[in-house]
C-alpha cells in the first residue's frame, strides 16, 4: 500500500522545483511513499500561519522565524528523539552558518535546513569587472544610476539589521538601563540609517516597493543596472538559461565587522504534528537534506541547498558562477534573529516604520524610539543568542 504525503512549499523553482524533483527520485528509494507537493505565493509563504498549514499538510517548507510560535502551539513534530539523532549530529556539522540552529527552539529541533540564504550582493559580470566591496564604492556606482536595491518594508528592515550588525551592533539582543530588551541605540542605528538614506536617494523610488526577486529580475533583464548591494540570494539567477543575463553573487559590502552580520534567511523542511504518517514524513525530511540529495537532485531541480557539502561542491559552484563559495563568508557570519514568539510582531510592525523613515515620513529618532518600544514590548530578556558564532 502506498503512503501519500501532502507537502506545501512556495511558488518558485527554488522552493517548488527542488522538492518536486526530489520527490520523484524518492520513489526509487521508497516506492511505498509518494509525496505530492503544492505551492503558495511568496507573500503567503510568509503570512499564512503554520498552525493552519499543519492541519492540511504532512510536510511544510517554512521560514525559521516562525519556529518559536509553531513549536509552542504544538503545530510541528519534534525531529529529535525520534530515531534520527545521529543524523541530526551530522547535519549540525554540515550547517551553513547558523542555518541548522535556526530551526531549534528550547532545545528541540522542529525543522531541517533544506535551503540556506542571507542578504548578499549581486552583479552583472558582463557589465562590471568587479563588484564594489565598500559602501563608498556602492555610492559611486549608484550615482551613475547603475544600482538596484529591493527595499520594500521587510527588506528595508532586513537591511537595517544587516548594516547595523556589520557595524558592530547586535540588534534586539541588548538591554537598556532598565533591563528591557532593546533594538538599537541611536548611536548604533546612525551609521546604518545614514547608508540607507543615501542609497534610497540614489535609486529609483519604486524600489522601495520591490522584493529581491524583482530586483534580481531587473538586474538580469537588461543593461540599466549592474549591481545590487543587499538582497537575499537566489542561485537560480546565476545558472545558464534562467534569465537573459546571469548574475554573480558575492559577499556584502564590508563594514567594521567585515561581512559578518547579514540577516540570515533560508527555508526549512518541517513535519506536521497532525500527520497521519509521521514516520514516513520524518524519514523523507531527513533524506531531503542529506548531502548527496542536496548537491544532486535538489540542486538540479532548482533548489538552493542548505547543506554545507553542497556549498563546497565543485559542480554546484561551476554551474552557478561560484554562487556558494562567493557568498559563503557572508552566510557563515550571518545574524540570527531572536528565537522568541514575539519576534514576528517586531518584524511585521517595525518593517513599515523603516520604510516610513526612508520616505521621510518618520524621523530617524522617532524610528529608533518606536523600534525600541516594540522590542521591549515583545521580547523577554535575556534574549538568547547572537549573530556571533561560537563555533567559528
Amino acid at each position: 500500500m502506498t503512503v501519500v504525503l501532502r507537502g506545501m512549499t512556495w511558488e518558485h523553482a527554488r522552493g517548488y522545483g527542488s522538492v518536486v524533483a526530489a520527490a520523484a527520485e524518492y520513489r526509487a528509494v521508497r516506492p511505498d511513499v509518494e509525496i505530492r507537493w503544492e505551492y503558495r505565493s511568496l507573500q503567503a509563504f510568509a503570512d499564512v500561519p503554520i498552525e493552519r498549514l499543519a492541519e492540511q499538510y504532512d510536510l511544510m517548507v517554512i521560514d525559521h522565524p516562525h519556529i518559536p510560535i509553531a513549536a509552542e502551539t504544538g503545530a510541528l513534530a519534534r525531529l529529535d528523539g525520534v530515531g534520527h539523532d545521529d543524523d541530526l549530529a551530522v547535519l549540525a556539522s554540515q550547517s551553513v552558518g547558523l542555518s541548522h540552529r535556526s530551526y531549534q527552539h528550547e532545545g528541540h529541533q522542529y525543522a531541517l535546513a533544506a535551503d540556506a540564504a542571507a542578504q548578499v550582493s549581486a552583479y552583472r559580470p558582463d557589465l562590471l569587472d568587479a563588484p564594489p566591496t565598500t559602501w563608498e564604492e556602492v555610492f559611486d556606482l549608484a550615482e551613475q544610476g547603475r544600482v538596484v536595491w529591493p527595499a520594500k518594508p521587510i527588506d528595508a528592515f532586513s537591511s537595517l539589521v544587516t548594516i547595523a550588525a556589520t557595524h558592530g551592533a547586535d540588534p534586539m539582543y541588548a538591554t537598556d538601563d532598565a533591563g528591557r530588551a532593546w533594538f538599537l541605540t541611536e548611536e548604533e542605528a546612525a551609521p546604518a540609517l545614514a547608508i540607507m538614506h543615501r542609497l534610497a536617494a540614489l535609486v529609483p523610488s519604486e524600489q522601495l516597493t520591490w522584493n529581491p526577486i524583482q530586483a534580481a529580475d531587473a538586474l538580469a533583464a537588461d543593461d540599466d543596472f549592474a549591481y545590487c548591494p543587499l538582497l537575499f540570494g537566489y542561485s537560480n539567477y546565476s545558472r545558464e538559461g534562467f534569465r537573459m543575463h546571469r548574475l554573480r553573487y558575492v559577499d556584502i559590502p564590508r563594514g567594521p565587522m567585515g561581512v559578518a552580520g547579514s540577516l540570515l534567511g533560508g527555508a526549512g523542511i518541517a513535519v506536521s504534528s497532525a500527520s497521519a504518517h509521521p514516520v514516513e514524513a520524518i524519514d523523507h525530511a531527513f533524506w531531503l537534506v542529506s548531502a548527496d540529495v542536496q548537491r544532486g537532485v535538489y540542486y538540479r531541480g532548482g533548489g538552493q541547498p542548505g547543506n554545507a557539502l553542497a556549498w563546497d561542491d565543485d559542480r554546484t559552484n561551476a554551474d552557478s558562477l561560484d554562487f556558494f563559495r562567493g557568498t559563503r563568508a557572508t552566510l557563515d557570519g550571518a545574524y540570527l534573529r531572536p528565537r522568541q514568539t514575539g519576534y514576528m510582531a517586531i518584524q511585521d510592525e517595525g518593517s513599515l516604520l523603516v520604510t516610513a523613515a526612508l520616505q521621510g515620513k518618520l524621523s530617524d529618532t522617532g524610528l529608533v524610539a518606536r523600534l525600541n518600544q516594540l522590542t521591549s514590548r515583545y521580547l523577554v530578556p535575556p534574549v538568547e543568542g547572537s549573530r556571533r558564532r561560537a563555533a567559528y
